[in-house]
């Protein structure tokens, strides 16, 4: 039971907030896609969550700029270039992400 909720990835801080916010409405797509990796408890319900693309990245030797963006849906040339801040975007919600 937490009231925030931290997610990371490959060793970075991607998005901070109220659990309930996160949740409910995740601001950065590797958040939404480990949401959506969850199994419903329901046998008889389709798994709906495609798996991420890529391979998960080398902590010796992380990618340039965001570390997801290889394997996010939504990456631009500014994410291979430039690593998103850690920035507050909305009722206290830190995102790293330069799309959020």
């Amino acid at each position: 039971m937490a009231n925030r909720i931290a997610v990371m990835y490959a060793g970075k801080v991607v998005e901070v907030g109220k659990a309930k916010s996160v949740l409910q409405k995740p601001l950065h797509p590797y958040t939404s896609a480990l949401i959506a990796s969850v199994p419903e408890p329901d046998p008889e319900k389709k798994i709906s969550a495609k798996p991420l693309k890529g391979e998960v990245p080398s902590m010796v030797n992380p990618p340039t700029g965001c570390r997801f963006h290889p394997r996010c849906p939504f990456a631009q040339r500014v994410c291979a270039e430039k690593e998103p801040e850690l920035r507050i975007v909305q009722d206290g919600r830190l995102v790293a992400c330069h799309f959020a």
